[in-house]
C-alpha cells in the first residue's frame, strides 16, 4: 500500500485534535501508525517501533490479535448494540461475571463505563450517593495524594493532584484534600501507621472531621511522580483509617489492573481488599474502549434498599456496550489461558534488576522505581555530585533529546515531568526476553544521548 505521509501529516494537523500534545510536536515529522504485532507498531514508512510504554499503558496482551478481533466482529454481527439500562445483554453479563471472579473479596458488582476518567468519576458519584443513602449526606469531601492522575472529567480531574492540567479548568469540584504520597518510603519502614504520609492522612481528617469525608482514593502504585511502590503495611494502615472513620477506599487500578504489576488486582500486591476499584486500559488491551467500577456487593446492595435508594443514578449510552465487553471476556480469558501474568511475574524481577544496573553505569540516573511491567527511572544532571537539571536543562530533555532518541532507536517510552524528570516504561506483558533486550538496550542508548547533551 502506497501512503502519502506528508498528505496524512498535514490532513492531521488540519482536522484532528491531539491529546496532551505540544504545538511543536504535532509540527514535527511525527509517526503515523498503520498497523501492529506483538510489542511492536509498524508506521507507513514501514518502520517498526518497540512499543515500549504498551500504548498508553494499555495493549497487555500486544498488538495484533486475531483472536480478539474474531471476537469483536462476532459481535458486532450478533448484536452490535443493547443497553443496560433495564435490561442486559450476555456479553456484557459474562464480562462481569469474570472480573467478579478475578476480584478479591466481595468486590462483585461492576458498572460498566467507557474510559478510566468515567471509571474514577463513577466512584465519586458512588461515593456521594451511598453515604446520601445511608443518612450522611455530609460525607462529600474527597482525601487524594500528591502528584496523582486520576483523569480529566470534571470530577475525576478535581481529585487529581497535578496542577498543571487542573489550573485551566479551575475551579473544581470543591471539597478535595491533597495528603503526601509515598515518594522516599521503601520497603520495611517501619509500623505503617507511624508512618508520616499515614499520619497526614488522620490529620486531615481530623481537620476536615470524619463525618465529611467520603472517600480516600490512592493507586495500588502511583503512576505521577514515577511509579511509586507503597512501603510494606501501607496499605493495611490506609484500610484501617478508613474503618476507623466509616470512610470508603477507594483503589484506582486504571493502569495497575489487569497485570501490569503481575497480578489481575492490586489487591495482590497491597493484600487489601478495598471498598471499590476503578479500571480500564488493561481490560480490553486497548482492543476496545472500556474502564468500570467495581464495588463491594455489600455497598451496591445498601444503597439499592435505603429508604433514599433503590437506583444509582448514573449511566452512560455506551456503558457496557456489547462490543467492548464480548472484547474484554476474550482479552481476560487468553491472558488467564496463556498465563501472561506469569510472564510479569518471572520477569519482572529481571527487567527491575536489569535497570538498576543501568541506574549504577549512568550519571544521568537519580532512581529507578516500579515492579512487574511498570517502571519510572527518574533523571538528573549527574549522580555522583547530586546536581539536578536546571528548568533549561529538564526542558531540553524532554523535548528534544528524549524524542529524537526515541525516533533515533524505534523504541517508543514516554518522557515524564510530573515533579521530576522522568522516563516511563510499560511494556506489552507478553514481552519475551528478546523484546525486553531490545527494550534495554534502546533505554541504554537514550542514557547516553542525555549524558551527551547535559554536562555534569
Amino acid at each position: 500500500m502506497v501512503v502519502d505521509v506528508t498528505e496524512l501529516r498535514a490532513r492531521a494537523r488540519r482536522h484532528l485534535g491531539p491529546h496532551f500534545t505540544r504545538k511543536d510536536t504535532w509540527e514535527s515529522d511525527f509517526p503515523v501508525f498503520v498497523r501492529g504485532e506483538g510489542s511492536y507498531l509498524i508506521d507507513t514508512e514501514g518502520d517498526r517501533f518497540l512499543d515500549g510504554l504498551a500504548g498508553l499503558f494499555c495493549v497487555n496482551i500486544g498488538h495484533g490479535r486475531d483472536d480478539i478481533a474474531r471476537a469483536a466482529s462476532e459481535q458486532i454481527g450478533t448484536l452490535a448494540y443493547a443497553s443496560n439500562w433495564g435490561s442486559a445483554h450476555v456479553p456484557a453479563i459474562e464480562a462481569s461475571a469474570l472480573i467478579a471472579d478475578l476480584a478479591p473479596g466481595d468486590l462483585g458488582t461492576t458498572f460498566f463505563v467507557n474510559s478510566g476518567s468515567e471509571a474514577v468519576e463513577t466512584a465519586v458519584k458512588f461515593a456521594r450517593q451511598y453515604h446520601r443513602s445511608q443518612g450522611n449526606p455530609q460525607r462529600t469531601k474527597i482525601i487524594s495524594r500528591e502528584m496523582a492522575y486520576h483523569g480529566t472529567t470534571l470530577g475525576a480531574l478535581s481529585v487529581t493532584q497535578l496542577p498543571k492540567i487542573k489550573d485551566p479548568f479551575g475551579p473544581l469540584l470543591p471539597g478535595v484534600r491533597s495528603v503526601p504520597n509515598t515518594l522516599g518510603y521503601l520497603g520495611d519502614c517501619g509500623p505503617a501507621n507511624e508512618l508520616d504520609c499515614i499520619a497526614a492522612i488522620e490529620a486531615v481528617i481530623e481537620e476536615e472531621g470524619a463525618e465529611t469525608i467520603a472517600a480516600v482514593f490512592a493507586e495500588p502504585v502511583q503512576n505521577g511522580r514515577g511509579a511509586l511502590v507503597p512501603p510494606d503495611g501501607y496499605w493495611a494502615a490506609l484500610r484501617a483509617l478508613c474503618d476507623k472513620h466509616g470512610i470508603l477506599l477507594v483503589s484506582d487500578e486504571v493502569i495497575c489492573s489487569f497485570g501490569r504489576l503481575g497480578h489481575w488486582f492490586g489487591h495482590g500486591l497491597t493484600g487489601v481488599v478495598p471498598d471499590m476499584i476503578t479500571f480500564a486500559k488493561g481490560s480490553t488491551s486497548g482492543y476496545a474502549p472500556l474502564g468500570g467500577l467495581i464495588v463491594r456487593e455489600q455497598l451496591v446492595r445498601e444503597l439499592y434498599d435505603s429508604p433514599k435508594g433503590g437506583v444509582f443514578t448514573h449511566g452512560a449510552t455506551w456503558g457496557g456496550h456489547p462490543v467492548s465487553t464480548a472484547v474484554a471476556v476474550a482479552n481476560i480469558t487468553a491472558m488467564r489461558d496463556e498465563n501472561v501474568l506469569g510472564n510479569v511475574s518471572a520477569r519482572g524481577p529481571k527487567l527491575k534488576s536489569a535497570l538498576d544496573s543501568l541506574m549504577r553505569s549512568h550519571r544521568c540516573v537519580k532512581d529507578v522505581r516500579g515492579t512487574g511491567f511498570f517502571y519510572a527511572i527518574e533523571l538528573m544532571a549527574d549522580s555522583d555530585s547530586g546536581r539536578e537539571f536546571t528548568e533549561q536543562e529538564s526542558l531540553t530533555v524532554l523535548r528534544k533529546v528524549l524524542p529524537e532518541a526515541f525516533a533515533r532507536t524505534k523504541v517508543i517510552l514516554r518522557g515524564d515531568d510530573r515533579g521530576a524528570t522522568m522516563l516511563m516504561i510499560s511494556p506489552p506483558l507478553v514481552a519475551d526476553d528478546e523484546v525486553l533486550s531490545e527494550l534495554l538496550h534502546g533505554i541504554d542508548s537514550m542514557l547516553t544521548d542525555i549524558e551527551k547533551a547535559i554536562q555534569p
